[in-house]
C-alpha cells in the first residue's frame, strides 16, 4: 500500500499548486488511453490527486495515514480520499467504537498534525533556571555575581556545526530531508500509518557526511560553566532576571537557549525588609527613654548614624529616617528605614540601683 506523497512523488509540506503540477505530469504520463500507459498506475495517481487537493481529507489523511481492518485493504476505497470512523462499530464490524474520543485516543501516538502545521523539530537549545542567593546588602548597589552552570554547551571541536574538519552537512537520507518518517502502529484490529520524528537525524533533516568526533555530531557537549551576571539594584526574592542566549546551547549551530535567575535573599540578623523600607528593633534603657538622648544605629551599608530620642519615650515608638531603605528598582531613589524602640525592664539591679529607684518611687516615677 503505497503512500499518497510518494505516488505524487512529492513531500508533504508541498503546496497545493505543486500538488496539482504533480498530478498533471504523471496522469499525462501514466493515462491508460496513451501508448505504454498504465490503467492501475493512474488509477493510483488520481485517487492519491483527489485526496491530497481537497484540504479537509489531506488534514484527515496526515493526521490518521491510512486505516484499514485487518485484511480488509484500503478501507477509504479507490478516490475515497479518507477513512469514515462511523462505519467502524456497525452490525459487522466486531468492535465497538461508539463513544470512542479518536482524537484523545490518538494523540498517544503524536497523531494531530496537518500538512500546514507540521514543522520540524526545533533544534534550539533549552531554557535554563536557576536560584541565585544574595545577601540583602548585595540589594543596596548593582554587583556582579558568579554562577556555576551545567549545561549543553557548544563544541569547541566543531565550533558547533557537528562535523569533522570541513565534511559537508547533507540532506538525510532516511527522512529526504523532511524531519519525518512513516511508521505503522497496530492499535486491536487497527493498523495505523503515522509520522514519526526521523531517527537519523531527530528530525532535523541533515546530517553531517562525517560527525564530529568529539560531539559525535551533535554540536553540543554538558560542560560546567561559571559565568558572571551583573544582578541589579533593589531586586526582590522571587524576581526573575533573564539573559538571553546564556541557556544551552543548540543542536548543530542552532539558536542558543535562555538563562532565568531567579532571585532569593537570605535573612538578615537585624533588617527586615517590607517592600523598599526596612524594619530594625533596636533596645533602649528606661533612663534614656525617661530623659532622652542619642543613640548610634547601624545602617545597612554597614555605617552608624545617631539618632535622637526625645524624652519620654514610650517602648515601641517607632522613627522613621528617610532615604536609608532599599532602592526602588531601576531608580536613584530608596525607602526608609524604620527603627522601633524597646524600653528594657532590667531583671537585676545592684543596692545602688534598687535604692535610687526607690527615691524614684517616693517622688512618684
Amino acid at each position: 500500500m503505497s503512500d499518497y506523497y510518494q505516488t505524487l512523488g512529492i513531500n508533504k509540506t508541498a503546496s497545493q499548486e505543486e500538488v496539482k503540477q504533480a498530478y498533471r505530469k504523471l496522469a499525462h504520463q501514466h493515462h491508460p488511453d496513451k501508448k505504454g500507459g498504465d490503467e492501475k498506475k493512474f488509477k493510483e495517481i488520481n485517487e492519491a490527486y483527489q485526496v491530497l487537493s481537497n484540504q479537509d481529507k489531506r488534514a484527515q489523511y496526515d493526521q490518521f495515514g491510512r486505516v484499514f481492518e485487518g485484511g480488509a485493504g484500503n478501507a477509504g476505497g479507490p478516490g475515497g480520499g479518507g477513512f469514515d470512523f462511523n462505519s467502524f462499530g456497525g452490525q459487522n464490524s466486531g468492535f465497538d467504537f461508539s463513544g470512542l474520543n479518536f482524537e484523545d485516543l490518538f494523540g498517544g501516538f503524536g497523531f494531530g498534525q496537518g500538512s500546514g502545521s507540521r514543522k520540524k523539530p526545533k533544534n534550539k537549545g533549552q531554557d535554563i533556571e536557576v536560584e541565585l542567593m544574595i545577601d540583602l546588602k548585595d540589594t543596596l548597589k548593582d554587583v556582579a555575581k558568579k554562577v556555576s552552570l551545567s549545561k549543553m554547551a557548544k563544541c569547541s571541536r566543531c565550533s558547533g556545526a557537528g562535523a569533522e574538519g570541513n565534511a559537508k552537512i547533507k540532506e538525510c537520507f532516511s527522512c529526504q530531508g523532511t524531519g519525518w518518517v512513516q511508521q505503522m502502529r497496530k492499535l486491536g484490529p487497527l493498523t495505523f500509518s503515522q509520522d514519526a520524528v526521523c531517527p537519523e537525524c531527530k528530525g532535523e533533516g541533515k546530517i553531517p557526511e562525517k560527525p564530529c568526533n568529539v560531539c559525535r555530531g551533535e554540536g553540543r557537549l554538558r560542560q560546567t560553566e561559571e559565568i558572571e551576571v551583573m544582578i541589579p539594584a533593589g531586586v526582590d526574592t522571587g524576581q526573575t532576571l533573564r539573559i538571553d542566549g546564556a541557556g544551552e546551547a543548540g543542536k548543530r549551530g542552532g539558536q542558543a537557549g535562555n538563562l532565568y535567575i531567579r532571585i532569593a535573599i537570605k535573612p538578615h540578623p537585624l533588617f527586615e525588609r517590607k517592600g523598599d523600607d526596612l524594619l530594625a528593633t533596636y533596645s533602649i534603657s528606661f533612663s534614656l527613654a525617661a530623659l532622652g538622648g542619642e543613640i548610634d544605629l547601624e545602617i545597612l551599608e554597614g555605617k552608624k548614624i545617631s539618632l535622637k530620642v526625645p524624652e519620654g519615650t514610650q517602648s515601641g515608638k517607632v522613627f522613621r529616617i528617610g532615604g536609608k531603605g532599599i532602592p526602588h528598582f531601576g531608580s536613584w531613589s530608596r525607602g526608609d528605614l524604620f527603627v522601633e524602640l524597646q524600653v528594657i525592664t532590667p531583671k537585676k539591679l545592684t543596692k545602688e540601683q534598687k535604692k535610687l529607684l526607690e527615691e524614684l518611687r517616693k517622688e512618684g516615677l
